[in-house]
């Protein structure tokens, strides 16, 4: 297996990583534009675009580009996040020249008929309301919101119902001029593919030359907060985030074992203490999310309406805990874990292309499999206990209740157990 990376006249960083031994490949284009790129009139067109990119091309209709994928074999697909939106395929070795023409054809050549606008709004409506309707999904855009406000972080990458049904065509044509600039592209393979190809492939991309506007030149502040919606639900549900440090932070790989030893598995402090010994929840969990200016450390989890005081008191003891007694042995396996993920991960082509191209937009060069694992084995166990110490001393956490959360505690109160 051989990595390769060239960026070609047009700007477009192209990269790929040949292993003959697979028969399919995976290959896909990311752009560093996501919902941060939006104003608060644009708010949701991101997201909006990339559903719009299969609805017809000059040269293909929306059943033409499922049909020339599918009859292949393959599969196309794609995600807008706050940073990045994605367009990626996977499909046998000799498929590869259609993904690609498939894949530059709707980023290049979509044509935004005002019908197709007008139905698909239909469509983006009912995954709001699909979103508002699942609490567990729901309850991380509350969360957003309390952390950030009003801002380009603190919105739903989905937007309202109004903006939705607001857009026009000059809408998604003014923000692809805006935004889709080759030099925030790149063009990335993973698996029975030669990397020659696909740069020749790649130049199919008909794009801007120029650098995409910036996001935003001030760091986005983290406001925390509280918010509750209580509602008629079987259960009770709980998320609270902190303010973490950005994804390119020295303290990145100390927060990511942080939150593998607290909320990353069966044998987690929060999973251990609330499920395991206390039978409070079914699920429970901690990420850490990076974005380029700040960070999220999040904890969520459910119960019945009158175990949730318990629940969240337990969770802010759990929390202060750690300030103290984290062991080496905690440690030492979380970064196990880490390394083990990423390992395994190695063996999907969608992961590898997925890693090489984000390593591409947010740090700007290849990202060796050995350089992240030596991050990890660099942390030391005052890395990880100063990052929950850092976070915790804050006394600024954002927390959401949504469901049958009357009896649960206030902020404040939730803090004094954090911090007793």
């Amino acid at each position: 297996m051989s990595i390769y990376f060239d960026t070609l006249p047009s700007g477009i960083k192209v990269v790929t990583e040949e292993i003959p031994t697979i028969e399919s490949a995976s290959v896909g284009v990311w752009i560093g534009v996501g919902s941060r790129n939006e104003n608060r009139k644009e708010c949701g067109i991101a997201h909006f675009l990339e559903h719009m990119a299969f609805k017809g091309t000059k040269k293909r209709s929306a059943l033409q580009i499922a049909e020339s994928i599918e009859n292949v074999g393959g599969f196309i697909n794609a995600y807008t996040s706050k940073e990045i939106t994605c367009y990626y395929a996977k499909v046998l070795k000799e498929n590869v020249p259609l993904a690609v023409d498939i894949l530059s054809d709707i980023i290049s050549n979509s044509v935004y008929e005002s019908e197709e606008i007008e139905r698909e709004k239909g469509v983006i409506i009912q995954e709001i309301g699909q979103t508002r309707d699942t609490p567990d999904e729901f309850i991380f855009e509350l969360l957003q919101q309390v952390a950030f406000s009003d801002t380009e972080l603190g919105r739903s990458i989905l937007g309202t119902v109004d903006n939705v049904n607001s857009f026009k065509r000059e809408d998604f044509l003014r923000f692809t001029t805006n935004n889709y600039f080759s030099e925030s592209m790149v063009v990335c393979g993973a698996g029975n593919i030669k990397h020659q190809e696909l740069c020749v492939l790649a130049e199919g991309l008909k794009t801007i030359r120029g650098s995409s506007r910036k996001m935003n030149s001030k760091k986005i502040p983290f406001l925390g907060g509280e918010k509750r919606v209580e509602k008629d639900l079987e259960q009770a549900h709980f998320a609270v985030g902190f303010e973490a440090p950005a994804i390119k932070s020295p303290q990145l790989y100390a927060g990511k074992v942080f939150s593998v030893l607290m909320g990353g598995g069966m044998s987690s402090r929060l999973f251990q203490e609330i499920r395991e010994k206390r039978g409070l929840c079914y699920s429970i969990g901690t990420s850490f999310d990076g974005y380029s200016d700040v960070g999220l450390f999040l904890c969520y989890s459910g119960t019945s309406g009158e175990k949730i005081r318990e629940l969240s008191e337990v969770i802010a003891l759990e929390f202060n805990k750690s300030l103290t007694g984290i062991t080496h042995a905690e440690i030492e396996r979380a970064k196990t874990q880490l390394r083990a993920s990423l390992l395994m991960s190695l063996e999907s082509s969608s992961s590898r292309s997925e890693r090489l191209a984000r390593g591409l937009i947010i740090w700007d060069k290849i990202v060796e499999v050995q350089e992240t694992i030596s991050k990890i084995d660099n942390v030391s166990s005052q890395d990880v206990k100063d990052f929950g110490s850092r976070m915790f001393n804050n006394l600024k956490p954002a927390m959401v209740l949504y469901g049958q959360v009357s009896d649960a505690p206030k902020l404040d109160e939730f803090c004094a157990k954090l911090l007793n």
